[in-house]
């Protein structure tokens, strides 16, 4: 891993935040205990969410998976949280084949362009949202 250190300044008081970059392989972030326990939340939330189910290998195209790290960090620069993701190589699949449409649950830029300007005229608060685990329940045949 590599390690950096960052300085800011708040409140006219130094601090001095020293983090790490995110693993890039399950190795190396499951020998740590953080990462660890990280991956273990994630993954209890996926059994208990009844995300994945065994089934025959012989039947399906099966799609391989990747663990994705991320550190999220506060405006000071210290840490927040760990974020471990279990994620699909969905890039293995063919059109027509493995999937016939996709869908992606994630903000368009337009819509974030034209709430901005209102909140502004309005003078609204604004608060941000994270969302720990999202699971999208669908059936699929293939």
């Amino acid at each position: 891993m590599i390690t950096r250190a960052k300085t800011c300044r708040l409140h006219n008081t130094n601090i001095a935040t020293i983090f790490t970059s995110p693993p890039t392989y399950f190795s190396t972030a499951n020998k740590d205990t953080q990462w660890h326990s990280t991956m273990e939340n994630e993954f209890i939330a996926i059994i208990q969410n009844k995300m994945w189910s065994l089934i025959p290998r012989s039947s399906h195209n099966i799609v391989s998976y990747k663990w994705v790290f991320k550190i999220k960090q506060r405006v000071d620069g210290s840490i927040e949280r760990h974020k471990a993701r279990l994620v699909t190589k969905g890039f293995h699949q063919q059109e027509d084949i493995d999937y016939l449409e996709t869908f992606s649950l994630v903000v368009k830029h337009t819509t974030i362009r034209t709430i901005l300007p209102l909140v502004a005229t309005r003078q609204w608060l604004i608060h941000e949202l994270d969302v720990n685990n999202v699971f999208l329940h669908g059936n699929l045949h293939k």
